[in-house]
């Protein structure tokens, strides 16, 4: 397991199977734990999703297209996990 502290002084971790899901779902994410881990400790935009305790990271420039998006969900002491991460061409 794998873990970062984000700006917000949380931290967030990243499990092996939320990894595998990651890669098993976007293969172009393959060898870019680190940046999605630089995602969420030096975010280049931190939104709070409409979803109650989930934040989205986004790093511009990492990986295969202009931003990294990173999906995190907290729990009710603020410690994140890593839902899902994915790279896309803009934010939303």
């Amino acid at each position: 397991m794998l873990s970062a502290v984000d700006p917000l002084g949380r931290t967030v971790r990243l499990t092996a199977d939320r990894w595998e899901h990651i890669i098993d779902g976007h293969p172009e994410m393959g060898g870019l734990h680190a940046e999605l881990l630089r995602a969420i400790r030096e975010p280049s935009e931190l939104l709070h999703s409409p979803r109650v305790g989930e934040d989205w990271y986004y790093l511009q420039g990492a990986g295969p297209s202009r931003w990294l998006k990173v999906v995190v969900a907290f729990d009710e002491n603020n410690d994140g996990s890593v839902l899902t991460a994915f790279p896309r061409r803009r934010k939303p």
